[in-house]
């Protein structure tokens, strides 16, 4: 496989990865679902999907079903996940793309979207 076959590979499987999730959180009721494309200028990660739910609880049942979703789908686990419901920002780490599941209060505060500004918006859910 050439590199630029793998390097094109490796960016269709993080927008699927990416794409799948937004699926996910939406299935769920998530509200307010951005899809940011941060290539070519990031090194973090290709994608964040960030979301709002409305209580510590939905945050919980989220990042659950993202995590046994993209386990099923994709036999992939995330390398890491930051945060608790009960914070109210849940970071999941699954390398190409990273999910933030906030309530609407920390999600303002943090205000990633603003930070992000450069980033394309690939998808916008109200």
């Amino acid at each position: 496989m050439s590199l630029r076959s793998w390097i094109r590979r490796r960016v269709l499987d993080s927008l699927d990865l990416a794409r799948f999730i937004v699926d996910v959180v939406e299935d769920k009721k998530a509200e307010d679902i951005v899809l940011l494309d941060l290539r070519p200028d990031v090194v973090i990660a290709d994608f964040f999907v960030i979301c709002n739910g409305n209580s510590d609880r939905q945050l919980k049942a989220l990042a659950e079903h993202v995590r046994e979703g993209v386990k099923e789908r994709f036999e992939k686990l995330p390398f890491s996940v930051e945060g608790t419901s009960e914070s109210g920002w849940v970071l999941m780490d699954y390398g190409d793309v990273i999910v933030h599941l906030f309530l609407e209060s920390k999600r303002h505060y943090y205000d990633l979207e603003g930070l992000w500004r450069g980033a394309h918006v690939l998808l916008n859910i109200q």
